[in-house]
């Protein structure tokens, strides 16, 4: 049982770091689109990195998290569940991209 509570718990941690991947990707679009990522302003800088930072930071507390319960007895499982998570961290940040796209188009 104490397994499934570290597994809940840190779930919970991934889907916020999903959350915070998205809402980099709704950010990072215009930039991306207008092919100036390299020419951001200092406020621009600061609204693109900290959902990028702290999204980075709470995806490493959720692997931690799930190898308390997982690294040593599944190594199968906690392998999985590390691609699962970079799987559906790069679809956060694709995901927000596209509905910021579909925004500015209709």
């Amino acid at each position: 049982m104490e397994n499934w509570i570290t597994r809940i718990v840190a779930s919970l941690c991934a889907a916020g770091s999903a959350a915070l991947f998205w809402t980099f990707g709704v950010f990072v679009a215009v930039p991306w689109r207008e092919a100036r990522l390299l020419a951001l302003n200092g406020t621009e800088l600061q609204v693109i990195g900290i959902p990028l930072l702290i999204g980075l930071a709470v995806a490493w507390g959720a692997l931690h998290i799930f190898a308390i319960s997982d690294r040593h007895a599944n190594p199968r499982v906690y392998l999985a569940i590390r691609l699962a998570l970079l799987i559906v961290s790069l679809a956060a940040v694709m995901g927000g991209m596209a509905w910021t796209e579909a925004r500015i188009a209709g």
